[in-house]
Order: C-alpha cells, then structure tokens, then sequence
C-alpha cells in the first residue's frame, strides 16, 4: 500500500486526479472496455473538481469510459437528488460528457432490492474489471458502505447503515437523520478487491483513526478499510490531518520524497 501523505485536501485532489488519468488513459490507448468505479460523498469531490479542470482546461477525454458506482440508497425513487446515481452525474459525468447510459449504479428503487444487487454484481463483472476504483473510507472504517463486521470477501449485497453512518450523511439530507435511507446495495469487500488499482482519498481530522486503523492496523472485518492491505495495487491519499495518526508517517514521507520517477502512481 502506497500511502500518500500531503500538506492540503487540495493536494490530494490533484494526486488522486493523477492517478485516475495515470490508469484510465493507457487503458484507453488500448482496445477493449474501460471500466472507471467512481465513489460518492466529501472525500473525492475535490478529485473530481480536478478532472473537470482539465477537461475543461486541458482537453481531457474520457470517451470510451463506462463508469460503475460503488453503492446506492435503497428506497430513493429514481431521480431523487440524493441518489447517488443523480450525485455523481451532477458532480462528474454529466460535465465530463459521458453519456448517463455509461453510467452505472445498483437499482435502489427496484421492488426487490436483494435481486437488484445480484443483478448489480453480474453486470459489473460483465463490464470487466474495474481499471482503477476510487474510494473514500467513513469514520469507522466502512468502505463502500460495508460496515464493520463486514465479511473480508463479500460480494455486492443488501447492507444496513450503522447509526453513526446515517448520522455522518444526514448533512445531505438537510441535518434530518430521519431522512436517511437505513438500507443500501453496496458493492462487497470482495467485490472491490477485483478493481486493478485501488485509489482511497481521506481528509481531515475525523478520518484520522479509520486510516490509521486501515493502513497500520490488524486485517480485520472490525475496520473494513484494513483489506486493502491484501491488495497489491493502493494508492492511499491523505491529508495531514487525516494521516496524523499513522505511525510510520514519518517513513511515509521519505517514500514520497525519494520515489522513482518511473514508478507512477
């Protein structure tokens, strides 16, 4: 695991930009489908702010791309603004100019959302895999919306959000705890595990233990972020403030400092 430790969220948008384009692009180059997983929520908007930037300013094309989304609310009618579905193509695809038919989330409105996530797992693995996954990681630990005690190899499924979870994103919902969904179809452990690269962007303070936990931690279903130890592509981005609790900061940054050039992200 890569971790990157940087002065300002700023910093990290760029990084994480980097690396997106730094998979997505060669794949392009290439023959064949382009499978992009985006995350929704804080963490990456600053990311995603800087590909807009270069596409507006720099040209950049991701044509070819179809994008897979991490997770969704179940019982939000289609087109709800809340959706992730609408999130992600207000906040990236839709000024990227991809089309919303390459656009892909589970169905959190279908009448039987078990299915809907079966269905959601077979046609992500259908796309191919996943060439580069952005992630964010919550204040316990969940990544996706796989929450602690999450299994370590679960695949896309019906979760329950934790109190603390509906409490974090009732920010969306106007402050209205009441108004958050308890239920979501969530892409598995496993499942993400699949992707090519892994990219995870945390900032702030209140991140600081569920990174520390996920990069220095034991590998355990208590910190669902700590199975990105058993990947052998991560790059984890953070902040000062998010990263203030690692131990090995300090040999974290004479990594970065002293990185091949060739090496990439």
């Amino acid at each position: 695991m890569e971790v990157v430790l940087l002065p300002t969220p700023e910093d990290c948008g760029r990084v994480v930009a980097d690396a997106v384009v730094g998979s997505v692009l060669p794949a392009l180059a290439r023959s064949g489908p382009v499978v992009l997983g985006l995350a929704t929520g804080s963490s990456p908007l600053l990311a995603y702010q800087e590909l807009l930037r270069r596409h507006r300013d720099e040209g950049l094309s991701l044509t070819g791309v179809q994008a897979f989304l991490l997770d969704e609310y179940v019982g939000l009618p289609a087109g709800h603004p809340e959706s992730y579905r609408e999130v992600i193509r207000r906040e990236l695809t839709d000024a990227l100019g991809l089309d919303p038919a390459v656009v892909h989330g589970p169905d959190g409105a279908a009448a039987d959302p078990l299915q809907a996530a079966r269905d959601y797992e077979a046609q992500l693995l259908a796309a191919g895999p996943v060439v580069v996954q952005v992630l964010g990681i919550g204040s316990n630990g969940h990544v996706g919306f796989n929450e602690p005690g999450s299994s370590l190899a679960s695949r896309t499924r019906v979760k329950t959000l934790t109190e603390q979870t509906r409490t974090d994103n009732a920010r969306f919902f106007g402050g209205d705890v009441d108004a958050v969904p308890r239920h979501v179809i969530t892409q598995g452990l496993g499942t993400i595990l699949g992707a090519q690269h892994l990219v995870l962007v945390a900032t702030g303070e209140g991140k600081a233990e569920a990174v520390a936990a996920a990069v220095e931690g034991p590998l355990t279903a208590s910190c669902p972020g700590s199975v990105l130890q058993l990947h052998p592509h991560v790059t984890l981005v953070v902040d000062e403030a998010a990263g203030s609790r690692l131990v090995r900061a300090d040999h974290h940054r004479y990594v970065l400092a002293h990185k091949l050039a060739s090496q990439g992200w």
